[in-house]
C-alpha cells in the first residue's frame, strides 16, 4: 500500500510538471504571436507603412524575442548544471569526511594494541591522514605528543625500561628499544613544519638516544625531558622550552635554538658546533665540557651558567650576558667574540689555536650509537 501511495504521488508530481511545461509553452506562444505586433505599432506611432515592411518588422521583433528566450534557457541550464555539480561535490565531501573519520578512529584504536607492528601501523595511518586532511593535522600532532608522554615517561615507570641511573652507553637507541615511540617522534617532528603556533607538551619524556635529526620541534615544551646522547642534528628548536632538561652528550650541531629557554639544563659534554643560540636563555645551565666551536650565541643569556672546560673556539658571544658565569679552563681562540669589555683572561679562559673549519656531521644520527666518553665533571 505504501508503494502505491508513493507511486500516485510521483505520478501527480510528473503530471503537475507536465502541466506547468504545457502552460509555459502556451504563454510563450501567445507572447510570440501577439507581442511583436504591439511593439511595431507602438514604434510606428500611427504612421502607415506597407504591409510587407510591417510583417518584416514584426518578424524581426519575434526573432529577437526568440533569441532572448533561448539565451535565458541556456543560462538557466548552466545554473542548473552548476547547482547539480555543487550538490554532488557537497555529497562527495561529506562521504570523504566520513571515510576520514572512520580511518581516524581505526588508527587511534591501533595505538592501544599490544602488538608493536599494529601500533606503528596506527601511527603511520594517522600521519597519512594528517598529510591529506588539514582539519586533522593539529589533532594528529597532539596525539603523537600524548603518545610519547604516556609511553615514555621520565623518569621511567616501566620496570622493563632502562632505569634513570643506568649509564647511557647501556641504553639502546630509541628506534630499537621503542620503535613505535621513535615513529611517533618522527611524525610529530615532520608535521611540526606546518603546525599552528602554540605550546605542544612533550615534557618529562624519556628520549635517550632518540633520532631527531632534521625535525621541526620549534615551540615544543620539552621541560624535564631526557635527551641524553640523542641526535638532534640540524633541528629547528626555535623557541623551544628545555628547562631542566638532560642533554648530556647530545648532538646539537647546526641546530637552531634561537630564543630557546634552556634554564638549568644539563648540557655537559653536548656538541653544539655551529649551533644558532641567538637570544637563547641558558641561565644556570651546566655546559661543562660542551663543544660550542663556531656556535652563534650573540645576545644569549648565560648568567650563572657553568662553562668550565667548554670549547668556545670561534664562538660568537658578542652581546651575551655572562654575569656570574664560570669559565675557568674554557678554551677560546683569537676568533672567539666576547661581549664588549669582557676580560676573558681574568675569567680563567685558556687561549688555544683555532681548529679551523668545522666539517658537517658525516653520518646520520651518529650520536645515538656513539659511546659517550666519561665526563670529568660528573
Amino acid at each position: 500500500m505504501g508503494e502505491s501511495v508513493r507511486g500516485r504521488r510521483r505520478a501527480a508530481r510528473i503530471a503537475a510538471v507536465a502541466a506547468g511545461v504545457v502552460a509555459g509553452l502556451g504563454v510563450l506562444f501567445v507572447v510570440l504571436l501577439t507581442l511583436p505586433g504591439f511593439v511595431v505599432d507602438h514604434d510606428l506611432a500611427g504612421d502607415h507603412v506597407a504591409a510587407a515592411e510591417r510583417l518584416s518588422a514584426v518578424n524581426n521583433v519575434r526573432t529577437t524575442l526568440l533569441q532572448a528566450v533561448g539565451g535565458g534557457v541556456v543560462l538557466f541550464g548552466a545554473y542548473a548544471t552548476w547547482r547539480q555539480l555543487r550538490v554532488s561535490q557537497e555529497g562527495l565531501n561529506a562521504t570523504r569526511e566520513g571515510h576520514v573519520t572512520d580511518r581516524f578512529s581505526r588508527a587511534v584504536e591501533q595505538l592501544g594494541s599490544e602488538k608493536l607492528d599494529v601500533r606503528i601501523g596506527g601511527i603511520y595511518a594517522l600521519w597519512r591522514i594528517a598529510d591529506h586532511s588539514g582539519r586533522d593535522h593539529e589533532a594528529v600532532v597532539s596525539i603523537m605528543a600524548a603518545y610519547l608522554r604516556t609511553h615514555l615517561p621520565w623518569p621511567p615507570l616501566d620496570p622493563a625500561a632502562p632505569a634513570a641511573e643506568v649509564s647511557v652507553n647501556a641504553v639502546r637507541p630509541l628506534e630499537t628499544r621503542a620503535a613505535d615511540a621513535q615513529a611517533a617522534l618522527t611524525c610529530l617532528g615532520v608535521l611540526g613544519q606546518e603546525r599552528a603556533p602554540g605550546w605542544l607538551n612533550v615534557s618529562f619524556t624519556d628520549l635517550r638516544r632518540a633520532d631527531c635529526d632534521g625535525l621541526w620541534l620549534g615551540g615544543v615544551n620539552l621541560d624535564g625531558t631526557c635527551l641524553e646522547a640523542a641526535s638532534v642534528y640540524r633541528v629547528d628548536l626555535s623557541g623551544v622550552s628545555l628547562i631542566a632538561a638532560n642533554l648530556r652528550h647530545a648532538e646539537l650541531g647546526t641546530s637552531v635554538l634561537r630564543q630557546a629557554r634552556c634554564l638549568e639544563a644539563d648540557l655537559r659534554g653536548a656538541r653544539l658546533v655551529k649551533a644558532d643560540l641567538g637570544g637563547a636563555d641558558l641561565s644556570g645551565a651546566d655546559l661543562r665540557e660542551a663543544n660550542l666551536r663556531k656556535a652563534r650565541a650573540h645576545g644569549a643569556v648565560l648568567a650563572g651558567a657553568d662553562l668550565r672546560a667548554a670549547d668556545l673556539r670561534g664562538c660568537d658571544l658578542g652581546g651575551a650576558d655572562l654575569r656570574q658565569a664560570r669559565l675557568e679552563g674554557a678554551l677560546a681562540s683569537d676568533l672567539t667574540v666576547w661581549p664588549t669589555g669582557f676580560d676573558a683572561h681574568a675569567a680563567g679562559v685558556v687561549l688555544a689555536a683555532d681548529p679551523g673549519a668545522e666539517p658537517d656531521n658525516p653520518l646520520p644520527a651518529a650520536a645515538i650509537t656513539r659511546q659517550a666518553p666519561p665526563l670529568a665533571s660528573s
